[in-house]
């Protein structure tokens, strides 16, 4: 899933209203001597800004391996989104005066999607969205507690660093507050029916002794350069930050969510409620598709959508031998306990072993594989109840984190074996690990461009790769393919649910009868799931719209090239620039086609 991909800290970044890019490559070409090139005032632009988007955002710069800043943590203040909105108005400017005739191919590339980016961000700043820094999926009740799983801890440094974090934590609970309070001025509030279950997201954070806290848990450990009367110290300096500065900005916070913002939240459900509401939707929708689809047009599309694979389903049950209609199939996948492990030590292993049978087959489908490795773990507890069935958390290189594949083992009676293939394709190989591990990787694309954001072009890989796995081998029983199938009716329910309630009125209640009605999802998976399209609106969309065009661009390459076709080719070009808008993604594929002939 998107948000928790990139995850949650692009997301923070867009909120802000800042673009962070950069590029480690800096192009020495000057036309003569004394005389700077366009390529190289680029260049140096994106490099600056590279680096003040590491300045300014301290949490991802420690994502990155930059550890220069570890003893502090985002400033997420109103004051900081005002400010990001100033400079990137000033840095559009900058760019404008950049002569794009005189830059390369590669470079105007890059060119444009900066520019575009800029562009993006400026044109949302009508909207107040980062008014509303919590919902069910993210905020600072949930990434603060995940803070000790990407700084390092091999040093006293280290250690005094976290604790400075700890101390830092009431002034962005503050922070965050102060947004609420903005948004409650302005009419900017989350649906009330999708925040039920952050209030014990927060008091679990603040309702546990010490040493069971996540916060504490790199205070269990010490590596051995460090003596013990010097642990014994920070273990004290621990605990007394916990009790004086992050148990009590949590209780701050309950305080304040439970009794001044929750009950003040809106009834409706709808994206076009808020003030200027249809036009924050087809923002959403345009940021997130890379489309200019309207929701009419998208609501379309995912009616087709789910005819077509409905009549795949009915395929896969006649092959079955089950004796009853879809309805009855559905029930007897959701209940018979053959489908559900009993414990969950049991469901990671499952995940794993899927995963360990994808890595072998990749050579086939791919000329270029990533270096970074990844593993399977489950989504912590604090987190799991509003969490959807599993997402990918990015690792990196130079930070020494391996990629996770997230997977969640609350209610194991609502975690069907039947969906595990096509999840784990998803979130692991080749789905997100292999793509944005790859992107990672490539040293010949600017910065900003190996850590991009476009939904469609990275979740539409996702589901792209569930579909592949049926070449890959997978599938060869009914009840995980109609699984895979399920996913796929599941991402094409999306575009008519969301759009639904977002532009058409719809109720909550109108849209899980939908989803419930035409897959084998779960109860509990599909309101979670509803929820999510509720707090995020239009992001769901870019799935199946960015797996459509690569399907699209896949069919017209295999007809045109015949025996000329390369499955590894194809793969290698569609991921070999990073993620793209969509239509830089056909541009790329046209070329592609065009070498071949």
């Amino acid at each position: 899933y998107k948000f928790y991909i990139l995850i949650p800290m692009w997301r923070s970044m867009l909120f802000a209203g800042i673009l962070i890019s950069a590029c480690s490559i800096k192009i020495e070409t000057k036309v003569d001597m004394g005389k700077v090139s366009e390529s190289e005032k680029f260049h140096d632009l994106l490099e600056d800004q590279w680096e003040k988007g590491i300045v300014d955002h301290p949490e991802w710069a420690t994502r990155l391996g930059d550890n220069r800043f570890n003893h502090k943590l985002n400033d997420v203040s109103y004051e900081m989104v005002i400010k990001g909105q100033d400079e990137n108005s000033e840095l559009l400017q900058k760019v404008a005066e950049i002569d794009r005739s005189k830059l390369d191919k590669e470079d105007q590339l890059n060119y444009d999607l900066y520019i575009d980016g800029i562009k993006q961000n400026i044109n949302g700043y009508v909207f107040y969205s980062y008014l509303m820094p919590i919902d069910q999926m993210g905020g600072v009740q949930i990434s603060f507690a995940g803070i000790s799983d990407y700084m390092p801890f091999k040093t006293i440094k280290d250690y005094n660093n976290y604790i400075s974090r700890l101390t830092a934590f009431p002034q962005q609970v503050s922070q965050t507050i102060d947004l609420m309070k903005r948004g409650l001025d302005l009419g900017w509030l989350p649906p009330k029916v999708v925040l039920s279950s952050v209030p014990e997201q927060i008091r679990s954070q603040f309702d546990t002794p010490y040493e069971d806290s996540p916060l504490f848990k790199p205070f269990l450990e010490f590596p051995e350069s460090i003596p013990v009367n010097e642990y014994q110290k920070l273990i004290s300096q621990a605990k007394d930050a916990l009790e004086a500065d992050v148990y009590p900005a949590y209780q701050l916070l309950y305080t304040f969510f439970t009794e001044e913002y929750l009950p003040q939240c809106r009834e409706s459900i709808a994206c076009s409620d808020f003030p200027d509401g249809s036009d924050y939707y087809q923002y959403q929708i345009k940021s997130y598709t890379t489309t200019d689809l309207t929701a009419e047009e998208i609501h379309q599309i995912g009616l087709k959508e789910v005819e077509r694979i409905r009549k795949e389903m009915d395929v896969v049950i006649k092959a079955s031998d089950f004796d009853g209609d879809f309805s009855e199939f559905l029930t007897f996948l959701r209940t018979d306990p053959r489908f559900y492990y009993s414990n969950e030590e049991e469901l990671l292993d499952g995940y794993r072993a899927i995963c360990k049978k994808a890595d072998a087959q990749l050579p086939k489908f791919f000329g270029r594989l990533p270096r970074l490795t990844y593993g399977v773990k489950a989504i912590p507890d604090y987190q799991a109840t509003a969490s959807p069935t599993a997402y990918y958390y990015s690792g990196n290189q130079k930070a020494g984190r391996s990629g996770y594949f997230m997977a969640n083992t609350y209610k194991l009676e609502t975690r069907p074996k039947y969906e595990m293939e096509a999840l784990s394709i998803h979130e692991a190989v080749p789905g997100h690990h292999l793509q944005i591990a790859l992107a990672q990787e490539l040293d010949n694309i600017p910065m900003f461009r190996r850590y991009a954001g476009y939904t469609a072009f990275v979740e539409g890989w996702g589901l792209y790769s569930e579909k592949l796995a049926e070449e890959m081998g997978f599938y060869d029983d009914p009840y995980s393919k109609f699984g895979q199938l399920t996913y796929e009716m599941w991402r094409a329910c999306r575009l008519v649910g969301d759009t639904g309630m977002h532009a058409f009125g719809w109720t909550r209640q109108e849209a899980i009868d939908y989803m419930a009605s035409n897959t084998a999802k779960t109860k509990n998976d599909i309101q979670v799931e509803i929820d999510r399209y509720i707090a995020w609106p239009g992001q769901a969309l870019a799935y199946k719209i960015g797996e459509l065009k690569i399907l699209e661009l896949r069919s017209k390459a295999e007809e045109e090239l015949g025996d000329n076709f390369n499955i590894r080719d194809f793969h290698d070009i569609i991921l070999g620039s990073g993620a793209v808008p969509l239509d830089v993604l056909e541009k790329h594929i046209e070329e592609y086609i065009d070498s071949k002939h």
